[in-house]
């Protein structure tokens, strides 16, 4: 998706001039180029991460959790090495997924029950992947820097979120 003489969407400028909505749709219209035609649920989440982790800028960590009966359990992601299950209703993961509604925390430490799988994550936003009424699992963006997230970057991520679940919805779902 991007090699050295394609620089990612969000340089500073842009990122600067706060065009959000803008860099969300091109990355968004990537994402879906990158995952057209491709039946696996892991490769697509994989490489969504991938391109999520390397496009957005000042984050830490980026991939899935999925649900497993009560639970969600660790899927593709870019990053260090994470909590591999969250119980629902725990934590920021399993509060979104509980509550099926994004959540944007602007400091983790002020998050009530957060887990700290790294301790440089500062902030946090979690989409919640929904098939209709279906929770599959969450999109987990972490941030070393506090209120990195705002509801634009809320926005960008949810339409990021749905590009995959149609993805997720092809693929043999277990």
């Amino acid at each position: 998706m991007h090699d050295a003489t394609h620089a990612a969407p969000w340089s500073s400028d842009l990122w600067a001039a706060k065009d959000k909505s803008a860099l969300y749709a091109d990355l968004a219209e990537e994402l879906a180029a990158l995952l057209a035609g491709e039946p696996d649920r892991t490769a697509n989440a994989a490489n969504a991460a991938a391109a999520i982790y390397h496009s957005l800028p000042a984050l830490n960590w980026a991939g899935f959790y999925f649900l497993h009966g009560d639970e969600l359990v660790l899927g593709p992601f870019q990053g260090k090495p994470a909590c591999v299950r969250i119980p629902l209703g725990k934590g920021v993961c399993g509060t979104a997924a509980l509550e099926r509604r994004s959540v944007v925390v602007a400091d983790v430490a002020a998050f009530p029950g957060h887990i700290a799988c790294d301790s440089a994550s500062r902030s946090e936003l979690v989409i919640p992947l929904l098939d209709g009424d279906r929770l599959l699992g969450v999109l987990d963006l972490d941030s070393p820097d506090l209120n990195r997230f705002d509801s634009d970057d809320r926005v960008g991520c949810e339409a990021l979120a749905a590009i995959v679940v149609r993805h997720l919805r092809r693929s043999v779902l277990s």
